[in-house]
C-alpha cells in the first residue's frame, strides 16, 4: 500500500487545528512534516507532538516577501498542504465593515496565492499542492457571504491552479463544519447550542474533527490521478 515514506511535507498553518492534525497523519504515514505558522510558542507545542525529524519556522503569511523568503530557503520537498486562517467571522452585508472583510482575504487567498508562486518551482516530480475551502462556497447560509465568497475563490483558484500547473496535482478540500480553534469567537453557550444543532440535522449526527480532514489530506497526497478537484467533506451538510 502507497504510503507517504520518505516524502517532505510544507504545511502552512501547521502548529494547530486542521494544519497540525495533517501534519500529524502525514507524519504516521512516514513523511518528514515542516510546519509553519507565525507563532513561535504554537510551533513548539506542536513539534512537541511530532516525530524528531519534523521541522518549523514562524512565517508571518500575510506579508508575500516572507513567504517568498522562506521557500527560498527550504530546498525541494513533494507536498504543499495550505491550510492558514484566522477566526472565523460572520455578519450580514448590511453589518460587514468592508475595509475589515478585504483583511479576510489577505492570508486565506493572497497567502496561498504566494505559496504556490513560491512553493511550485521546489515540488518534486510526482508532487501535489493542497488547499483549503469550505462548503459554504456550495451551501451558503444568511451572514455567511464573506466564507461563502473566499470558499467559492478557493474552489475555483484550484481548478486554475490544476490546468496551469499541470502535471503537478492541485486539490482542495471544502470542509464543513470542523471542530477546532477557528471557532474560538464564539462564546462557549453560543458554540454548544450551534454544534448541538449540527448533531441534530447532519447527516452523520456528528461535528467533524480534526482527523476527518488530516485523513483526506493524507488521501489526496497519495492519490496521483486526481487533480483539480474540491473534496467534501462535511458530513453530508450540503444534502441537508
Amino acid at each position: 500500500m502507497k504510503t507517504l515514506e520518505n516524502k517532505k511535507v510544507i504545511i502552512l498553518g501547521g502548529s494547530s487545528g486542521l494544519g497540525l492534525a495533517t501534519a500529524q497523519a502525514a507524519a504516521a504515514d512516514g513523511a518528514e512534516v515542516i510546519i509553519v505558522s507565525s507563532n513561535q510558542q504554537r510551533i513548539d507545542r506542536a513539534l512537541a507532538t511530532l516525530p524528531e525529524n519534523s521541522r518549523g519556522f514562524a512565517v508571518s503569511l500575510d506579508k508575500e516577501e516572507n513567504i517568498k523568503t522562506f521557500f527560498s530557503t527550504i530546498g525541494k520537498f513533494d507536498h504543499l498542504v495550505y491550510t492558514a486562517g484566522e477566526n472565523i467571522s460572520m455578519s450580514m452585508v448590511d453589518d460587514t465593515d468592508i475595509e475589515n472583510g478585504k483583511d479576510f482575504f489577505t492570508i486565506r487567498f493572497w497567502g496561498a496565492f504566494a505559496a504556490i508562486k513560491y512553493g511550485r518551482p521546489h515540488i518534486n516530480e510526482g508532487g501535489s499542492i493542497n488547499l483549503m475551502s469550505g462548503n459554504f462556497g456550495q451551501r451558503p447560509a444568511a451572514g455567511y457571504s464573506l466564507g461563502a465568497t473566499i470558499c467559492g475563490a478557493m474552489d475555483a483558484f484550484t481548478k486554475a491552479m490544476a490546468v496551469e500547473l499541470a502535471p503537478v496535482r492541485v486539490n482542495n478540500i471544502a470542509a464543513g463544519i470542523i471542530d477546532t480553534n477557528l471557532w474560538g469567537n464564539l462564546s462557549r453557550e453560543d458554540k454548544e447550542n450551534f454544534f448541538s444543532h449540527l448533531e441534530n440535522t447532519l447527516l452523520l449526527q456528528r461535528v467533524g474533527q480534526p482527523m476527518d480532514v488530516a485523513d483526506a489530506f493524507v488521501f489526496l497526497m497519495k492519490q496521483e490521478y486526481m487533480t483539480g478537484q474540491s473534496l467534501v467533506i462535511d458530513g453530508g451538510a450540503v444534502l441537508v
